[in-house]
This record gives structure tokens, sequence and C-alpha cells, in this order.
């Protein structure tokens, strides 16, 4: 009689914190708003940073962080900066409402708390600009506080080390109580930029080397050999195409240097409050055929070849670009105003405003 045997099943080790911080301790990523091991953390650099790296990468972050240190060295110093000087600082990173808070939240700071950002979670989250994740960062690297920041790089760790089959966003709740569950009872500010870099140098999103992580003993993912599959993905909609035009009014000044009219965006909405050259509404259902009933001043509209895109996180754009070359002396509309060109690197154009310049300039 042949009896059947069950092999045994290797017993997964817990994830331990200790064994991550271990591995932190040797191979922690330099980084400008980071404190040196052993020093203590910056709030207002921490709070910066993490702001700036909201949906952009490390890379791109540095030499802004460093640009804004600066020229706005405190807390107090960004708060009775001009809001317009923080927008023309922050062009080119994105999301612009987070420079907005970025000033708004600066002022709070000074007058609520002093100039000094509050060692509390609840006060952290109250300012302007600062959720659950941007209090837990700056709670935890700054003060200490018994709370774990859960980004992209967390959630893709706790994904794989449990094998949460449920997608994003909605096992976000799920990753969160994981995430706590793993927090030490020491060094907290250590243990949540360990859990990020773990995230960004090691549990990578696609080739993971998982023979380097400190966890892969724990990791279930690893185990079944499917890790480059999590965190789950539920079907990505795509915003609807929409259109538009952009025209690009160029003159010459006195000393026959280019002129570009410009114009500030509302302050509510996306782009708020940025620089822009003049244009239509962006519509699903934009009409080519009047575009020109949106041109800031009468001239001669030359329409260029081709299209500027652009994509934004809810929808993709196409713009097309007419160029005008007016007389010296023409007057700017209401609410416009005459840049030079040369100037326009200190100007707060988001990317698709720079894309459309670069097509009507070159």
């Amino acid at each position: 009689m042949t009896v059947a045997v069950r092999p045994l099943k290797r017993k997964k080790s817990a994830a331990d914190p200790a064994d991550l911080l271990a591995w932190y301790d040797r191979h922690r990523r330099v980084l400008p708003w980071r404190a040196r091991a052993g020093r203590k953390a910056d709030p207002y650099a921490v709070w910066l940073s993490e702001i700036m790296l909201q949906q952009t990468t490390v890379k791109t972050v540095g030499p802004y962080f460093t640009k804004f240190l600066t020229r706005w060295p405190t807390v107090e110093a960004l708060a009775q900066a001009p809001l317009d000087d923080v927008l023309r600082a922050w062009a080119g990173l994105g999301y612009y409402a987070r420079a907005r808070n970025l000033h708004a939240c600066a002022r709070a700071v000074v007058e609520r708390h002093g100039g000094i950002f509050p060692a509390d979670l609840d006060a952290l989250r109250a300012l302007p600009g600062i959720g659950d994740y941007t209090a837990a960062a700056v709670g935890s690297i700054a003060f200490d506080l018994p709370a774990v920041p859960v980004d992209g790089n967390v959630e893709r760790v706790v994904t794989r080390l449990y094998a949460v089959e449920q997608a994003m966003p909605a096992a976000k709740p799920e990753i969160k109580r994981l995430a706590a569950s793993l927090l030490p009872p020491r060094r907290s500010g250590d243990f949540a930029q360990s859990f990020m870099d773990l995230g960004a140098t090691i549990c990578s999103p696609k080739k993971p080397a998982c023979v380097l992580c400190p966890w892969n003993d724990a990791c279930m993912a690893r185990a079944r050999g499917d890790q480059e599959t999590f965190p789950r993905k539920a079907p990505k909609r795509e915003g609807k195409q929409r259109f538009g035009a952009a025209f690009v009014a160029l003159r010459a000044d006195g000393q026959k240097n280019l002129e570009v009219l410009l114009r500030q965006r509302p302050e509510k909405g996306l782009l708020g409050s940025m620089t822009e050259v003049p244009g239509s509404d962006w519509a699903h259902d934009f009409d080519l055929k009047t575009a020109l009933d949106a041109a800031p001043l009468k001239a001669k509209w030359r329409k260029l070849g081709g299209e500027v895109t652009h994509v934004f996180t809810h929808f993709p754009l196409r713009l097309t670009v007419y160029v005008a070359e007016l007389p010296r002396g023409t007057r700017a509309p209401k609410g416009a105003r005459w840049a030079k060109v040369s100037g326009l690197t200190g100007e707060a154009l988001p990317t698709v405003m720079r894309k459309v310049l670069s097509a009507a300039l070159d």
C-alpha cells in the first residue's frame, strides 16, 4: 500500500522591522533634504521635499529643492514671498495646486504656530495642503512620531510582502493597516525612510532585486514568483481627448527685443494662477473653424502645422497654435501683458505653455 506524503511547507519568517532598519543603516540614500545619520531632521526641509516629491521623481525635485531652500531658507521667508514668485520658481514641477498650497501652508505655520511646524499629527493635517501622507511623513521623519507614510514605494513593498490581491486604489486602507502593523517602537523616522528607500532601490516596479532585500524570506509574492504583478491595478480609465487653440502674439519693443503676449489663468481650477498665452477653452467638441473667435487681438494669424500635445492627469490635450506679429506699440488687451521673450525662463509657465512657445518661436 502506497501512502501519499504531503511535502512540508517551508515556514516563512515574519517581516522584522529590525532587519529593514539594519539594511537602511548600511544603504540609506544621500538626499539633499535628508538629515545625516544621527542628526535631527529639519521639519521645514522635510515638509518642502515631501510636497515637491508628490507625483514627481527624486531626480527632478533635487534642483528645485536646492533653489527653494537657497531663496527661502526658512518657512517665514517663504510665507513672506509673493505667490507669483513662488509659482515662477515652481514652474516645471507640475501639479501647480501644490505650489499654491505650499505658500498657504507656510503662511499658516507662521500665523498659527509662530513659524514652527507642530509636532502633532492632527495639527499637521489641519494645515493647507497637508493630508494623511504628508502629515505622517513630516511627523515621523522630523519628530519621530509613531506613523508610517504610505507612498507608492511603500504600497509596492507591502502588496508584495503580503500578496495583497485587492486592486488599487481600493486596497489602500488595507495597505495602510499592514504598513502600520510593522512600525517598530523606536526610530519611526528612520523606519519611514527605510521603507521608501527599499521600494525606490530594491523593490522596484520591474525586475526587483529580491536577493538583496532584507525581507526576501518573508515576502509572499517572491515565494510565489509573481512579485512583478503587484500591486494589482484596476483597469485605467483614460480621460476623453480635449482640443483647443493657443495664440502667440509677438511684437518688437523700442530696443527691438521681441515680446510675447501673456496672461494669468484664473486662481481656481487647472493650472490655477499660472501664466499662459491667450487661447480658447479646452473642450471635447472644440471646432477649429471658430478658433479665431478666441484670438486676443485682431491680427493676421498664421496657423502652424501640426499640433502641440500634452497629457494631464485626467485627460490628453491637443492644441492648434496660431502666431501673429503685431506693430510696435500695440497695447495689451485687458487682463494680458507683454513680456520679453528673453525673460520667459523666469515666468510661471506650465509645461504645456512652454511647448506652445517652443513651437512658435523655434
